[in-house]
């Protein structure tokens, strides 16, 4: 009899993590700035409705560890224990994506060795998850599950020498101005300050407005996508960066943000 109510009270707390689970929709231009350091790393972002996170990578002694510092280094803090792992397990169980209503989902790789050493290291690991990686042969881009972009201490020629690779680069502004294609760089991101001064007090100028909604436009022109880091984290410039089209809103307050987007504000 015991056994039974256990059972069936074990059924319906599984369901019902089923159920909050399912009926949340995906918010496409949700990304975690620096996933890693809350408290439950890649799994509060999904239960936000993140479609993008943010992982520090470090190569410590053939390993790939997530850490923002040296100091906060853990042997038992990998790439593939926070991340690759528990997004193919969620893949798999999803029928192949991340979210039952599916959609593209981002991780975003910041690399803080040195980029040659450390991308030789994380290519044989992406291969390992072959099965839920987007994968780029040849030039030709076949999207899967999960599509790895790497960021930090890059290694662009590694990478576009590559006949098949299971990533592609996070680029800068100036990469507007080059010939690399959207397969390789299909990101442009920059710090907000780097270009704008405007920090949510007051209306954005108009100047600044009109550079933003450019670059933007510039870059989707080129079928690349947007983001900026450190941007203020406001209601205000929220709204600026959707009413722009940006294509990232970069947070590290993942409850806020997603309280903003389902609040209506989301551009459909």
């Amino acid at each position: 009899m015991i056994e039974r109510l256990f059972l069936s009270l074990a059924a319906l707390l599984v369901a019902g993590a089923l159920r909050a689970d399912g009926p949340k929709k995906p918010l496409p231009r949700a990304f975690a700035h620096n996933d890693y350091e809350h408290e439950r790393p890649l799994l509060d972002a999904l239960d936000c409705g993140f479609c993008s996170v943010e992982a520090d990578i470090w190569l410590v002694k053939g390993q790939l560890l997530v850490a923002h510092t040296p100091v906060a280094w853990n042997k038992d803090r990998t790439l593939e224990k926070l991340y690759l792992d528990p997004l193919r397990a969620r893949a798999k169980a999803n029928g192949g994506k991340i979210y039952n209503g599916g959609g593209a989902f981002y991780l975003m790789i910041d690399v803080k060795t040195e980029a040659k050493d450390t991308y030789a290291a994380l290519a044989k690991v992406l291969e390992g998850y072959a099965d839920v990686l987007t994968v780029t042969r040849e030039g030709k881009v076949e999207p899967k599950a999960v599509t790895v972009v790497i960021s930090g201490n890059r290694d662009p020629k590694s990478l576009a020498d590559q006949k098949v690779r299971y990533a592609a680069l996070d680029g800068r502004p100036s990469d507007l101005d080059g010939d690399a294609p959207a397969t390789l760089v299909p990101w442009v991101s920059t710090g907000w300050d780097a270009l704008f001064e405007w920090t949510g007090t007051g209306a954005m100028p108009e100047g600044e407005r009109k550079a933003l909604r450019e670059l933007v436009a510039r870059a989707h022109k080129q079928g690349r996508k947007v983001r900026f880091w450190a941007a203020p984290e406001k209601v205000e410039v929220w709204k600026e960066l959707l009413a722009a089209d940006v294509d990232f809103l970069n947070t590290d307050k993942l409850k806020e943000l997603e309280a903003f987007l389902r609040g209506g504000e989301e551009k459909k």
